[in-house]
C-alpha cells in the first residue's frame, strides 16, 4: 500500500527538512491542510517550495478550501504549481466549515456546495484549452480529488474529481467509499475512483504524543467534541499505524496518508520503518 505523510504546521520552517527526508524514504506524498484562520503556511505557496525541494514525491493538498478563493486564480496556481513539479500536484479541494473563516472573505457560508460547484466548473472548463495558462503537466488539468462527509460532497466526486480523500474514521469510512463508487458508476465514469485515506499519528517519546494532542486540541478549538474525538482516534504505535493500513487495504483505498500532528522530524524515520 503506497503511504504518505501528511505535514504538521506548527513550524513552517521545518518543512524542507520533513520534505527531504520523505523524498529520500518510501513515501508516496505529502499533504498538506489548509485554514485560513490559524498560523499554519498557506498550501499552494509552501508546496511550491517543497516541490523545489524534492523530486519524485507527489504534493497534495488535503483539503484546500476552494470556496474561500477565486476560481480563476487557484485554477492558474494549480495548474503551474502542476506544470513547475513536472504533474506532482494533486489538488484535494473541500468547501470547509468554519464560519468566521467565511465572513473574513465576505462569502456566505451558506452558498459554500453552490459555488464550490461552480468553481469546479469554471477550474475545468479552465484547464480544459480557457484563456488562462499556463498548461498544466497533465492534460485537463491537476489531478483533482475531493473531500468531505455528506451526501453531495461525495456525489461530487463523480461529477468533478478523479477520487475521494477520506478523512471519515474507519468505522465510517467503508460506507462513504461504497457511496462514492456507486455514485461514480451511476454517472457512468470508466474504472473506479482514486481512493485517499487519511489517520491521524503521533510517533515517537511522550512528549512527540502530547504535543500532537495539543495540536489537536487548539486546531479544532471551534468545536470541542471534534477535537476530543480526533485525538482519542490518534495512533500512536506501529501496530495500530500497520493495522489502519491494512483496514484501508481492504476498503480498496489506493493510497493511504499519515497525518502528523507534532513537528517532530525524526517521525519522518519512525514511520519509514513502520511501512518499510
Amino acid at each position: 500500500m503506497p503511504v504518505g505523510i501528511g505535514l504538521p504546521v506548527a513550524r513552517p520552517e521545518a518543512l524542507l527538512d520533513w520534505a527531504q527526508r520523505a523524498d529520500d524514504g518510501p513515501f508516496t506524498s505529502l499533504g498538506l491542510a489548509d485554514r485560513l484562520i490559524w498560523d499554519n503556511p498557506e498550501p499552494l505557496v509552501t508546496l511550491a517550495a517543497l516541490a523545489g525541494a524534492t523530486r519524485r514525491i507527489r504534493l497534495q493538498t488535503e483539503v484546500l478550501l476552494a470556496p474561500l478563493r477565486e476560481p480563476a486564480l487557484l485554477a492558474k496556481q494549480a495548474a503551474t504549481l502542476d506544470r513547475l513539479s513536472g504533474g506532482r500536484f494533486t489538488l484535494g479541494l473541500g468547501v470547509g466549515g468554519r464560519a468566521d473563516e467565511f465572513d473574513l472573505v465576505g462569502v456566505d457560508p451558506r452558498t459554500r456546495g453552490r459555488r464550490f460547484d461552480e468553481q469546479l466548473k469554471i477550474m475545468k472548463d479552465i484547464w480544459s484549452g480557457g484563456p488562462i495558462g499556463p498548461a498544466s503537466a497533465r492534460d485537463g488539468g491537476p489531478e483533482v480529488l475531493i473531500g468531505g462527509f455528506a451526501r453531495p460532497a461525495l456525489d461530487r466526486v463523480a461529477r468533478f474529481g478523479d477520487g475521494f480523500l477520506c478523512a471519515a474514521p474507519l468505522s465510517l469510512a467503508g460506507r462513504q467509499v461504497e457511496h462514492v463508487e456507486a455514485s461514480w458508476a451511476r454517472a457512468g465514469r470508466a474504472g473506479r475512483p482514486r481512493v485517499v485515506g487519511q489517520v491521524t499519528v503521533a510517533l515517537g517519546p511522550e512528549s512527540t504524543v502530547e504535543e500532537a494532542r495539543e495540536q489537536i486540541f487548539g486546531y479544532y478549538a471551534f468545536d470541542a467534541d471534534l477535537a476530543a474525538d480526533t485525538a482519542e482516534r490518534l495512533l500512536t504505535t506501529p501496530v495500530a499505524i500497520r493495522d489502519a493500513v491494512a483496514e484501508f487495504t481492504t476498503l480498496g483505498a489506493d493510497e493511504v496518508v499519515c497525518y502528523c500532528w507534532s513537528p517532530d522530524t525524526d517521525q519522518v524515520d519512525r514511520l519509514a520503518d513502520v511501512i518499510g
